[in-house]
């Protein structure tokens, strides 16, 4: 009987959670001209919440990053790719007019770079010119798409590489998931469903270094938190966000984990205001989960 009125109790304290959680999430994004999809699931607890928009396909943009990486990675644990081979750099991986700090520290390219490096590149400081190297490396999108695919993943598809991604914006919107979707990937993901443990503690790793989006999911947490984390940002057509991103896992203090997935899509708000929505929904489910784990 205890045991049950403790369930019950954890049920109703979880219930009344979610409700509040959507009452807030309501009114951090009250009168803003934008979509907020949001996503939460405890990895090694019970917990899952989904706002009204966690199941619609929207844009992914620099997000999809954790999907290539994941499908780079799947091809070393096959044994058709070593971390440490080395990959000729050309000046011609080097597009112009793109975030690359890959292309800023070689200019000239004529180098070599291992893989390792290629990834590290890409996930943690979300080069596109590193994305778009690994993705002929594995033979393109299509690649990524059989394996998320084969892996059962559900409402996620890419189609165009970041040079595509740069032609215009009909180009972004085919790259889609849903942050239900997302969350999910990354639980099945932590519990090693989707790579090795070699591989699975690697990327976790590469994640926890992350250096973009300072401004979103980890703002206002506590300085220390683990988060492994993939953003991702359109930047302004005009003035037009179509998609200020942030997604990950985050370890609480009593070393329990979490995943959340908030995604701002087509946005007419200000970068400030599209990465503070992001901020204050982290805040409240960490101050949430943070309460109810320390009062066990």
């Amino acid at each position: 009987m205890k045991k049950q009125f403790i369930l019950f109790a954890l049920f109703i304290s979880v219930l009344n959670f979610s409700q509040n959680l959507k009452k807030e999430i309501l009114k951090i994004t009250k009168d803003k001209n934008a979509t907020v999809a949001v996503s939460v699931k405890g990895i090694d607890f019970p917990y899952e919440f989904n706002n009204e928009n966690a199941d619609k396909k929207l844009p992914m943009l620099s997000v999809f990053k954790f999907h290539i990486a994941a499908a780079v990675l799947n091809e070393v644990d096959h044994g058709k790719l070593k971390l440490d081979q080395k990959i000729p750099l050309k000046k011609s991986d080097l597009l112009e007019n793109t975030h690359s700090p890959l292309r800023d520290k070689y200019p000239n390219a004529n180098v070599e770079l291992t893989v390792d490096e290629i990834i590290k590149y890409t996930v943690a400081q979300s080069d596109n010119n590193g994305c778009d190297i690994l993705l002929r490396l594995i033979g393109g999108t299509q690649t990524v798409q059989k394996f998320m695919d084969s892996k059962g993943i559900k409402k996620f598809q890419i189609k165009y590489n970041e040079e595509w991604m740069h032609k215009g914006k009909e180009y972004l919107y085919p790259n889609y998931t849903t942050v239900k979707s997302l969350s999910l990937l990354y639980k099945s993901f932590f519990e090693k469903k989707i790579l090795s443990e070699k591989s699975t503690a690697y990327l976790m790793n590469i994640m926890l270094g992350t250096t973009t989006g300072a401004n979103k999911l980890k703002e206002q947490l506590p300085a220390g938190t683990a988060i492994a984390h993939k953003t991702g940002s359109s930047g302004k057509d005009g003035n037009l966000t179509i998609a200020e991103n942030d997604s990950g896992i985050i370890t609480l203090p009593d070393g329990k984990h979490y995943a959340i997935t908030v995604f701002v899509i087509d946005s007419t708000e200000s970068e400030a205001v599209n990465t503070k929505m992001i901020s204050d929904i982290s805040k409240k489910v960490w101050d949430y989960f943070n309460s109810t784990h320390k009062n066990k």
